[in-house]
């Protein structure tokens, strides 16, 4: 019974190293939050801010795929919309922010 107290109240010496170990166990979490920021949340905000800056460059004429893979040309555009042309005299209106991509080469051209 006495050597279980004598172990337990040797711990003294270790308690003020101890408390110098709490700050070296936060190293790792801050070492993981940097990897995940740089790694994962960096680039996501670069391409959402890419993506806006892509929304806000479409005019009527461009030729677009919206996230929902239909492949038209913008007809009109409003402040939250775009009226796409799907097949001839057949157009829908979505969501600004449903437009994936411009087409690359597609130079406005007017209907005759």
């Amino acid at each position: 019974m006495f050597n279980v107290a004598y172990a337990m109240g040797t711990g003294g010496a270790t308690g003020a190293a101890g408390n110098g170990g709490g700050l070296t166990a936060f190293v790792p979490l801050i070492l993981m939050f940097a990897i995940f920021y740089f790694l994962l949340i960096r680039p996501q905000q670069k391409k959402a801010k890419e993506h806006q800056n892509m929304i806000n460059a479409v005019k009527k004429g461009d030729r677009v795929i919206t996230s929902g893979g239909i492949h038209g040309r913008i007809m009109a555009v409003d402040d939250t919309t775009v009226s796409i042309e799907v097949a001839e005299k057949i157009r829908i209106k979505v969501s600004k922010g449903n437009i994936g991509t411009i087409i690359p080469g597609s130079a406005p051209a007017e209907k005759q």
